[in-house]
């Protein structure tokens, strides 16, 4: 077993009320929370549940590549 670490962009949802996270290096790989705690138990899961639908045999994931956030004001 082996540890993998990816990074997940996470917004909120004012419709919901639901905390919503996206893992960009696995195609697929999204959920939901009610609680951040609970958004990153989900994304846990379903991290796990896509490699082990990747399989072995699969190819090497890309890499992760994520640079950052900025907030950009403009006046309008």
């Amino acid at each position: 077993m082996s540890l993998h670490s990816y990074t997940a962009y996470i917004e909120f949802d004012p419709d919901t009320g639901l905390y919503v996270g996206t893992i960009p290096a696995l195609p697929g790989a999204h959920t939901q929370g009610a609680t951040l705690d609970e958004l990153l138990l989900n994304l846990k899961e379903v991290i796990v549940l896509c490699l082990e639908e990747r399989g072995s045999s699969a190819e090497p994931l890309g890499e992760d590549n994520f640079v950052g956030v900025q907030q950009v004001t403009v006046e309008v």
